[in-house]
């Protein structure tokens, strides 16, 4: 049987029986093509399928050549522990994108925003101990991710590395977050002709609460607030937020560079993050559509 044959064949699940070592591996490829497999084996005779395979399985009482072979090797009887083990695998990868996500859309809109700013602004739009402040506020938040929980409809398909769609991601999110900051270096220089300090808190507000809003937009596919996210991750968010709409009002605002923000000059900057809230989360459930569907 040519390969493109048994690729077809497979397809429809057929049961193969009294197959040779070769013939395993075969198969294993074959449904490579469609699938993602497991193979569990404990014999000589299993070595070549269990390579061949995405994730190879034995027990403890096999051959030392195919314990060696094997990804994993279960140490009891009990074929729960592959189920559980499939579940928090891909829990984590589902994790795992979330941290990539989020810190490639961030990065290019921060990057394109700061490249905007030198163009339409004679001062930088937030100096670089803001910055650091920034990064290390959000930071928290983002650490927590790998124990936040993901919703069961990610848990029922196997998730695979697609580079391109990261990029979409990347390309389609740093602009949208981009567009507001734009909006908020019009609405502060021109319509406010707010000054440095005042400017660079504004955008130091509403950077932050924007990263942090994201992380629970961009954690689900569906609207955000139909997912529970995980307990430290909500907490540290909150906090994390309180600190930096508290921080330009303490003794402490002096030291970053920053100055209290007019009621009118602050209530503005929630309007932005709001708009902001809405039309991400809302391109965030249109994208996962389009770009998972094809």
């Amino acid at each position: 049987m040519s390969p493109e044959a048994l690729k077809q064949l497979v397809k429809k699940i057929h049961v193969f029986a009294e197959v040779e070592p070769q013939q395993k591996e075969r198969i294993i490829l074959a449904l490579r093509k469609t699938y993602t497999v497991a193979y569990m084996g404990d014999g000589i005779n299993d070595v070549s399928a269990i390579n061949a395979a995405d994730v190879g399985i034995s027990v403890e009482n096999a051959v030392d050549v195919a314990r060696e072979a094997a990804d994993f090797v279960l140490m009891e009887k009990d074929l729960s522990v592959i189920i559980d083990g499939i579940k928090e695998g891909r829990k984590t990868f589902a994790n795992t994108l979330k941290y990539i996500f989020i810190n490639t859309g961030s990065t290019f809109g921060n990057m394109f925003s700061v490249a905007i700013a030198s163009l339409l602004l004679p001062f930088l739009p937030m100096l670089p101990k803001q910055i650091l402040l920034t990064n290390f506020i959000t930071d928290f938040p983002y650490l927590t991710i790998a124990s936040d929980n993901v919703d069961a409809e990610q848990l029922k398909k196997t998730g695979k590395w697609n580079l391109k769609f990261i990029r979409n991601y990347m390309i389609i999110f740093g602009l949208h977050s981009s567009i507001f900051d734009v909006i908020t270096f019009l609405v502060l220089y021109y319509l406010l002709k707010v000054k440095e300090s005042a400017f660079q808190t504004a955008w130091f507000i509403e950077s932050i609460l924007t990263e942090l809003f994201i992380l629970f937009i961009i954690r689900t596919h569906k609207n955000f607030f139909k997912s529970k996210p995980g307990k430290y991750l909500f907490i540290l968010s909150i906090l994390g937020l309180l600190i930096t709409v508290t921080l330009p009002y303490t003794p402490l605002a002096a030291e970053i560079g920053l100055t209290p923000l007019p009621l009118l000059n602050f209530s503005i900057m929630l309007i932005i993050v709001a708009i902001y809230i809405i039309t991400a989360d809302l391109l965030k459930v249109w994208f996962f559509k389009k770009y998972k569907s094809s």
